[in-house]
């Protein structure tokens, strides 16, 4: 069984790829060729921005704001430590420091009551805090009703990391649209991914967008002349041939996100009773990048995913070590204990099989060993 199914997915779109592959192979360019535009105008319309930036992964959409706005040394950024590592790693490659809020049990994602504390904090070390980066974990937006609101009254403008919400609504927003400025990923294994690395930047600010393709080119200029730059950049550009994969999917990302739903639906009604399961507010859609299930223990979780694996189940662990315990960021001063709740699901949580290929029959062999474990 197939932890993410994207061979099925590659057979449903195979003709108009390949089309396309062969039209980039016959014009030649290769890199920020015209599909590259075409996707753009085809994502900003899908989200709702004015303005989309591909880039080559979603490590660089992250990367590019910070850049863009000039964050550095002696700047926070306030960002949860119930992710992966690249949304603090970001903060750090541009000398920044990443400062950690607590997440909200039942939804994965940043509290919004803990952000005024946490830049309380950041001052007191003699931060000066700038931005603040929520993340829609697993498909789910966070809640920037709240968000937008106390990061302004904080001062602070808003990266939306939506590499795992892309597809996910809130109030018929899309992820993505939210907050100063949103970045996705395009890996592979997200529900809308590439054939290697990709990712985008999401904004309506016409300057951040000017100054965000600057960067993504090694800080060009205007004009034609690419030797001529102007600030510090990345090479940050998106192949064609990975765009011409994007379009293809986009196509029918719809009509996969309603079978998404249908597999996060029949695991919830057959494992309500016996786990955690996750819920979606109202008002919200996600997009089930992944579906993750808390045990009731660090021992059942063992136990389950011991009896999955002798079944040929995959099954995955997002995450085990919250940031602030990694040992790259032990230099911060946190210690355990210091963030309750993502240090609680770091030892309760894990993932299930999720695609929306997956076979109702695959569902109940999936639950069934679930259950008798």
């Amino acid at each position: 069984m197939q932890f993410i199914d994207l061979i099925t997915q590659k057979n449903r779109i195979r003709a108009g790829l390949m089309q396309r592959l062969e039209a980039i192979v016959d014009h030649g360019q290769y890199i920020m060729g015209p599909e590259v535009l075409e996707l753009e105008k085809q994502l900003a319309d899908y989200v709702g921005t004015k303005h989309c930036v591909s880039c080559s992964s979603g490590t660089d959409a992250l990367l590019m704001p910070l850049m863009a706005k000039g964050v550095g040394p002696g700047d926070a950024v306030l960002t949860t430590p119930f992710t992966f590592v690249a949304t603090a790693e970001v903060i750090s490659l541009v000398g920044a420091t990443p400062v950690f809020v607590d997440v909200l049990p039942g939804t994965f994602n940043i509290d919004p009551a803990l952000v005024a504390p946490a830049v309380q904090q950041a001052r007191a070390k003699g931060l000066n805090p700038k931005a603040l980066i929520p993340v829609d974990l697993f498909g789910l937006p966070a809640d920037y009703e709240r968000l937008e609101k106390v990061a302004a009254e904080q001062g602070l403008w808003i990266l939306e990391d939506a590499a795992q919400g892309f597809g996910g609504t809130l109030n018929g927003r899309r992820a993505g649209s939210f907050g100063l400025v949103g970045a996705t990923s395009f890996f592979p294994a997200k529900p809308l991914g590439c054939y290697g690395d990709g990712g985008a930047v999401f904004t309506n600010d016409d300057e951040l967008d000017r100054v965000l393709r600057s960067v993504r080119v090694h800080g060009q200029g205007d004009g034609d002349d690419k030797y001529y730059n102007v600030r510090i950049g990345i090479n940050g550009r998106l192949d064609s041939m990975q765009a011409a994969v994007l379009i293809e999917k986009l196509a029918i990302f719809d009509d996969e996100l309603v079978e998404r739903q249908r597999v996060a639906d029949a695991y919830s009604v057959r494992l309500k009773d016996r786990l955690e399961v996750p819920g979606t507010p109202v008002g919200y859609t996600s997009s089930w990048a992944q579906y993750s299930v808390l045990a009731s223990s660090t021992a059942e979780r063992e136990t389950i995913m011991g009896a999955l694996q002798k079944d040929g189940i995959p099954s995955v662990i997002y995450y085990r070590i919250p940031l602030h315990l990694q040992k790259a960021y032990l230099g911060l001063g946190y210690a355990k204990g210091d963030f309750p709740v993502s240090e609680d699901f770091s030892a309760r949580v894990f993932s299930l099989p999720m695609h929306p290929y997956l076979k109702e029959e695959e569902i109940d062999r999936i639950c069934s060993v679930i259950l008798s474990a």
